[in-house]
């Protein structure tokens, strides 16, 4: 998958553009800023957007294209980001440490999508907020973007099973329209969660 996603970001274009994800960005702006937490970030457009908004910002990828244009693009933006390389099955247990994450089409294969949720929800401070949005399996009725396997697409059922540990504000899936760049543009089928840490 590395290879994949470092062949897919090698160009110069920003393939799902350099604007912040919008259920992210609406969520993220009524919150006050601490530390964020973006796995799986990709070309870094809502790692720039946080920073601009005084969040202390960690992201990860596993491709180096991804850091690569995400750091271009903070630069761009007069911002910092902290964005280092892992995966989301290797990356290091910090439990406790982030006051929000945000995993924004971030696709995991079911063999091992349930652990690495809890792993992540577990990396909240108290009152701490997951802010999630993903294609689900009715996306495979579409050609919008995502993966073309049932396997990493998720249902509203499945992710309020992974995320039983924080409580559940909103989860529902929903068809939108996205206009993130060129790979992620029309009709869409997604869902949506928003969690929060309480203990």
């Amino acid at each position: 998958m590395k290879q994949h996603w470092d062949e897919r970001y090698a160009s110069e274009e920003y393939i799902y553009g350099t604007e912040p994800n919008r259920w992210f960005a609406g969520h993220l702006r009524i919150l006050k800023a601490g530390r964020l937490l973006l796995p799986a970030e990709g070309e870094g457009r809502n790692a720039a957007f946080a920073a601009a908004m005084g969040w202390e910002v960690h992201a990860f990828d596993q491709s180096r294209e991804g850091q690569r244009k995400a750091l271009k693009l903070a630069a761009q933006k007069g911002v910092n980001i902290r964005y280092t390389i892992d995966s989301l099955e290797e990356m290091a247990d910090v439990e406790g440490q982030f006051d929000a994450i945000a995993l924004i089409f971030v696709h995991i294969h079911e063999e091992h999508r349930a652990a690495v949720h809890r792993r992540l929800a577990s990396m909240l401070r108290p009152r701490g907020m997951l802010i999630l949005e993903a294609f689900s399996r009715k996306q495979l009725n579409y050609t919008t973007g995502g993966p073309r396997s049932e396997a990493m697409l998720y249902t509203a059922a499945m992710l309020k099973g992974d995320f039983s540990g924080l409580e559940l504000s909103f989860c529902e899936e929903a068809r939108i329209h996205l206009d993130e760049g060129p790979l992620h543009l029309g009709d869409a089928e997604v869902v949506r969660l928003l969690a929060i840490k309480t203990e």
